[in-house]
């Protein structure tokens, strides 16, 4: 038996001891010692007899009778207790004690009670103390196995849950603001009911400014909201295959709703030629395509396609050309001081692919390395109207060393490379102009990424994947800041 058994009996055990001893006890204590009477010498037996008292509060009672040697009766009686004899020490002993002994009975049988719930308890704790046992011996059994399985699933969601926890710090305050809002629309939803029961009974302009501020507020959050940390990246989704091993494909993150053309430029360098297709289903199902000619040829897989027109590097100069496709010509172009060019900083899988051009939520980026700067990247902010550089940043990040770069919300995400295994691993933030190493999972389906731009409409990448046309969705958290706001 298990040791929380053998203690349960012992409690038992001494409980009956206790009831055994106070029943042979008490009588002796007050002196009501059941009377053994013997037979007399002359030999009569003994004839004592034993009724109990009907009701012993009411009337005199025979507790017990025999003969004695002279054969005389010889009765013992009980008195009722509203005699004088009540009040006798012995008898007031009596009845204290008896009302001991029926408090002790009571608590008795609370505690048998609450034993045998104990008991029913630990029998189950013991049936699960032994599956428990059996179980820590067959971890032991395969102790360095079970390790390393535990350590390596716990490790894989550590990486997952480490990106989140600045922003999830951050993210405290987000449920503040909107609550904020809810309350003031709760309040002009509210003074607009009364104000339909009672014309002219509130000022009808401040209202109106109430309500202006709101919109105000509420746009700038949506906008926000549009914003956030990069956190994961899902697996690709294949949505053509055509073209050759190098090229890039996009829509206009600005086009009006219900324009869902597809741009399509197919090799790196010394091509002209720009593909229109009218929907995303079009280029999915058809070779159907409107075919537009540029004055000059491309370099690299940098273009990006904006508010109608197309954003391209020359080929060999450092020169960025807008081109617009309402007018079919050149709306602006010029020089992107010290940047490299010609294959002097390209990415890591070469393409004369020195200057990217990229757009997200806040307008369109040049990326691209100088001497000035030991070939790290540097990131220029730049007017789409005029293409003059807005404010740059120069990172620690050797740009050769680059597979692809894209931008989200003012912070450049670059992958550690353009084959086989890859990840995104560094960040660079435009809003802090800090830099972090990151590890988010990117699946390189077909083993070699030319071209990786992100689209804000879409909340999309879009990637040339030897010769395949991929989508990847994106995960962000939105962070609000109220003083921004």
């Amino acid at each position: 038996m298990s040791v929380p058994l053998l203690k349960i009996g012992v409690v038992l055990s001494t409980m009956a001891m206790i009831t055994n001893w106070m029943s042979q006890t008490l009588p002796s204590l007050v002196g009501l010692n059941t009377t053994k009477l013997t037979a007399a010498q002359g030999g009569y037996p003994d004839r004592s007899t034993g009724v109990l008292p009907a009701n012993p509060e009411e009337s005199w009672q025979v507790y017990s009778s025999a003969q004695d040697s002279e054969g005389r009766c010889v009765c013992t009686v009980v008195a009722p207790q509203q005699s004088m004899c009540s009040r006798d020490a012995r008898t007031k002993q009596l009845r204290q004690l008896l009302e001991k002994v029926q408090n002790m009975t009571q608590s008795i049988q609370v505690l048998d009670q609450r034993t045998q719930r104990d008991l029913q308890y630990v029998e189950k704790m013991e049936v699960q103390l032994r599956g428990l046992e059996t179980k820590f011996r067959q971890v032991e059994e395969n102790h360095k196995q079970n390790i390393a399985k535990q350590y390596k699933a716990i490790k894989a969601k550590m990486e997952e849950l480490r990106p989140l926890i600045p922003v999830l710090e951050e993210y405290k305050a987000d449920a503040k603001l909107v609550l904020q809002f809810k309350e003031e629309v709760q309040n002009l939803t509210s003074v607009l009911s009364e104000l339909q029961e009672e014309m002219g009974a509130y000022d009808y302009e401040e209202l109106h400014n109430r309500v202006s501020n709101l919109e105000e507020r509420l746009r700038a959050c949506m906008q926000k909201l549009a914003c956030g940390k990069l956190t994961g990246i899902s697996d690709p989704i294949t949505i053509k295959t055509s073209g050759s091993r190098f090229g890039s494909w996009m829509t206009d993150p600005l086009a009006p709703e219900g324009d869902t053309r597809v741009w399509y430029m197919d090799g790196y360098h010394n091509n002209r030629f720009v593909r229109e297709y009218k929907s995303m289903h079009d280029f999915m199902n058809s070779d159907n395509f409107t075919s537009h000619r540029l004055p000059h040829p491309w370099s690299g897989t940098g273009q990006v396609v904006y508010n109608g027109s197309i954003y391209f590097n020359k080929f060999q100069s450092h020169v960025i050309i807008k081109f617009d496709f309402r007018t079919s010509s050149i709306s602006k172009s010029r020089q992107l001081d010290y940047a490299g060019f010609n294959n002097a900083y390209h990415y890591a899988w070469g393409g004369h692919s020195d200057i990217d051009l990229m757009v997200d939520e806040g307008g369109l980026w040049a990326i691209y390395a100088t001497n000035q700067n030991a070939g790290n990247i540097v990131i220029s902010k730049l007017n789409p109207n005029t293409l003059q550089i807005i404010k740059s940043w120069t990172t620690n990040h050797p740009k050769r060393s680059a597979g692809e770069s894209f931008m989200i919300c003012g912070t450049l995400y670059v992958t550690n490379g353009y084959s086989g295994g890859t990840k995104v691993y560094y960040a660079y933030s435009t809003n802090s102009s800090t830099y972090e190493y990151i590890d988010i999972a990117f699946q390189n389906k077909y083993s070699h990424i030319s071209m990786l731009d992100y689209n804000p409409r879409d909340r999309a990448l879009y990637a040339w994947n030897n010769g395949h046309q991929v989508l990847y969705n994106v995960t962000l958290f939105h962070v609000i800041r109220s003083e921004e706001l």
